[in-house]
């Protein structure tokens, strides 16, 4: 991999002259400038989620992948191979690559069991951890928002929390509840003074499926009581609130709880389109307080690059998930998994895929495949993500300022389900067996042809597409051939008008063309 990123776009550095805070329905750093949040997620460090590992049911939650490497290594080599992984998952040389990237800030999910002990006490190994970052963050100016993703007991009742016994017991035992109100007094306590630190993500997804239901007076209590707590200690630091059931339903807020705060929201495999963001929106307003796409990611380039437009177009900053994993094409960085690494795999249902001796060197090599220079460096994902010549813009990507603004398409009709309070002309490719959803997908595979979407335009109608910095790009119909366009650039990137009836599949950088 060359560390070095091969998209150029004008950085965007932190400032650490003061606290970020809430202002009026958005962000503003310590000198009261205005903040458009753009930054990654440090996935699977402090928190290990299977699938970022290939690995499938029998090793999905941390405890469960922990189980497997105890028994395949064995107590004193698993023990080994943590210590090396929090060694090398994420190093300074990831945090620098991230700052030259462009981004602004990275968000930490923390496993509770990393940073504090059975009793409550504070693991000072785990917190070393959590302030070798924040120096690495300094030295790169990104902000550090602490996203507690693992709360004690769980906090969700699945994988993905690191819940001992596949429930929500946060909030159905009150020891856990009272270890995660110590665990947030004493990050505020380590933390108070800390201008590198963004804020304080209080919960990551609470209460999803049925339990969204049940408990959410609980949550919006513990909510209140996790606000007092840190404010009787930092008065300071921007408190952030996920909703229920993936951090989607927001309906629990209905008032302030304190007015230096943060709404976050998560969207995967959906439609990228104002109406998604109808609730979350509707609630900035109602309450005034600015509010953040913390986690989203895990699809094409398409979807990134159309679902990042509008969060900006409507004033959202975010985050994307991950930073890397293993052998995937959404994030910037993949993990070329070591030879063997597939008896690892096959091992979590066949203990006899793999012997000790034979786990530990693939262990031991992937230890080293992790490590940021020796990733496969995505740049397609960067420069979607931050507009930057995308490699591949999808027709229904255009802007989302409305008709007159990003699109004037005379006799477009809605599409249900996809941007469909647009008459734009967004229709399927080819009619017939086509999916209700056709973004629900998480591998970054090309889509199926009953997928593809395409716009159809009549001579005159045109679409904006926002961009980085315009650049000359290639208009494609469905048929892969040139599409009968102009391409001209354009306030916010680039206008595709039409010169004759066409089909509008795509757009992608023209090497052919100068501006």
């Amino acid at each position: 991999m060359n560390p070095v990123p091969t998209v150029a776009f004008e950085p965007r550095p932190a400032s650490f002259d003061g606290f970020v805070r809430a202002q009026d329905a958005r962000l503003v750093d310590g000198g009261g400038r205005e903040l458009l949040l753009r930054g990654v997620g440090l996935g699977n460090w402090l928190l290990p989620e299977g699938y970022m590992w290939g690995f499938g049911p029998g090793a999905e939650s941390p405890r469960e992948i922990e189980a497997l490497t105890r028994r395949l290594l064995g107590e004193r080599d698993a023990s080994a191979f943590w210590h090396g992984f929090r060694t090398h998952f994420v190093t300074e040389a990831d945090i620098a690559l991230i700052a030259a990237s462009g981004f602004d800030h990275v968000r930490l999910p923390i496993n509770a069991r990393v940073i504090q002990a059975e009793d409550g006490s504070p693991i000072e190994a785990g917190y070393d951890l959590i302030d070798r970052l924040i120096e690495w963050c300094r030295e790169h100016r990104l902000w550090v928002l602490l996203d507690l993703h693992g709360a004690p007991g769980g906090q969700t009742g699945t994988n993905i929390d690191d819940s001992p016994n596949q429930l929500p017991e946060l909030f159905l035992e009150t020891r856990y509840r009272e270890l995660t109100r110590r665990l947030w007094r004493d990050l505020a306590t380590r933390y108070r003074d800390e201008t590198v630190v963004l804020g304080y993500d209080l919960l990551n997804e609470p209460l999803p499926n049925e339990w969204q239901h049940s408990h959410v007076a609980e949550l919006a209590s513990l909510y209140r009581e996790l606000t007092a707590d840190i404010r009787a200690i930092d008065p300071d630091h921007l408190i952030v609130y996920e909703g229920a059931h993936w951090a989607t339903n927001w309906d629990l807020f209905t008032e302030v709880w304190d007015e230096n705060s943060l709404l976050q929201f998560h969207k995967y495999w959906s439609s990228p389109d104002t109406p998604s963001l109808a609730a979350f929106l509707e609630t900035r307003d109602r309450l005034g307080l600015p509010i953040y796409m913390g986690e989203g990611g895990e699809n094409t380039v398409e979807w990134i690059y159309t679902a990042f437009r509008l969060y900006e177009s409507h004033g959202i900053g975010w985050n994307f998930w991950p930073w890397k994993k293993i052998a995937t094409r959404t994030s910037p960085a993949s993990i070329v998994p070591p030879a063997g690494w597939d008896r690892v795999v096959a091992s979590i249902a066949d203990p006899e895929a793999i012997s000790r001796e034979e786990a530990r060197e693939v262990f031991a090599r992937l230890l080293d495949a992790m490590r940021i220079e020796n990733c496969r460096w995505q740049p397609e994902i960067v420069s979607a993500l931050l507009s930057d010549a995308p490699t591949s813009i999808p027709a229904w990507g255009f802007g989302f300022r409305g008709a007159g603004e990003s699109y004037s398409v005379a006799g477009g009709k809605p599409l249900a389900g996809i941007r469909e309070t647009e008459a734009a002309g967004i229709r399927f490719a080819r009619e017939g067996d086509n999916p209700a959803n056709p973004f629900q997908q998480s591998d970054g595979r090309p889509y199926r042809p009953s997928e593809e979407l395409v716009v159809s335009l009549d001579r005159g109608d045109w679409l904006e597409f926002e961009l980085e910095r315009p650049v000359p790009m290639r208009a494609m119909d469905a048929r892969g051939a040139d599409a009968p366009v102009t391409v001209e650039p354009s306030a916010r990137g680039v206008r595709v008008t039409a010169t004759a009836p066409t089909d509008l599949a795509r757009l992608t950088p023209d090497p052919r063309t100068t501006w």
